[in-house]
């Protein structure tokens, strides 16, 4: 099954809802980067979060990056994406392993850890650059993500994101819920969403289970939806590095050739390798 994101109004139109499930993202992640149940957990909460931000970019080539750094052990974790919602991102750290917590469930909060900042800076063709950030709030990720939207975008957000690991560490179920207020929502609507929300804690086995469109049949049957597919893609190339070596310019590469014998560069986000000999660079000047 595919990634989807399925967006619509509800209740008189005066409320966004967001549907994602992003289970395929979030093993291509585990895949790549060999994360460990609990930094899947976060890195795939994060990413669901960032799909959804990345689906109110207005244009294709608008591109988005969203750095959450805490004081947990995982280190920061790294999101970008564009307006086509092809998502990508690593974290520092991904074989962290953690104990459960009491409740039998895996220590987001801890390995994320409660201090720090989530920044996000979004490109979008103009002259300047987009950035916000605001304090992490707890390390859940859901509840800091909401916290950003109302301190730096000034956005009433209520998000339930979930993900759930099975035996063998691979993801079963990641997704989230999104609900936001449009500006002349009623009192009476805001209620209705505010309840509504409260039946989503367990909002990963939603998805296991119903799968992104029977949530939207079962809680949103009403709302008339729009249907996207985020992928996770990597955008890494051989023609984007070869600019990125030309900048640094000749004599700065021979020094590195003659210290190394080859330049050889790995994509944080998708892992593969790219080699330049000596021979290759000469081409390039």
């Amino acid at each position: 099954m595919a990634d989807k994101l399925l967006k619509g109004l509800i209740f008189n139109n005066e409320i966004s809802v967001s549907v994602l499930d992003t289970t395929d993202m979030v093993n291509r992640a585990i895949k790549i980067h060999n994360l460990s149940p609990v930094t899947a957990a976060a890195f795939g909460r994060t990413i669901t979060a960032c799909t959804f931000m990345a689906s109110g970019l207005k244009n294709q080539k608008d591109k988005l990056s969203v750095v959450v750094a805490g004081d947990g052990p995982i280190g920061k974790i790294t999101v970008c994406g564009n307006g086509d919602l092809y998502m990508r991102g690593y974290v520092d750290n991904p074989s962290v392993d953690l104990p459960l917590k009491p409740n039998g469930k895996l220590d987001v909060s801890g390995a994320v850890g409660a201090n720090g900042r989530i920044t996000v800076i979004k490109s979008m063709g103009l002259k300047e650059q987009y950035s916000g950030s605001s304090k992490i709030v707890s390390g859940e990720i859901a509840e800091d993500f909401t916290s950003y939207y109302a301190l730096s975008e000034q956005q009433p957000t209520a998000m339930a994101l979930g993900v759930k690991i099975g035996k063998r560490g691979k993801c079963i179920g990641a997704g989230g819920i999104i609900l936001q207020p449009l500006p002349f929502a009623s009192e009476q609507s805001l209620e209705k969403a505010e309840n509504l929300m409260n039946q989503f804690s367990n909002v990963s086995t939603l998805v296991e289970t119903l799968g992104a469109e029977g949530i939207v049949n079962e809680f949103f049957k009403d709302a008339e939806i729009n249907e996207y597919q985020p992928k996770y893609r990597c955008l890494c190339s051989r023609n984007y590095l070869k600019g990125i070596i030309m900048s640094l310019g000749k004599a700065e590469i021979d020094d590195i050739h003659e210290k190394q014998q080859k330049i050889e560069v790995k994509c944080e986000f998708c892992g593969k390798k790219y080699v330049f000999t000596k021979e290759d660079t000469d081409k390039l000047f």
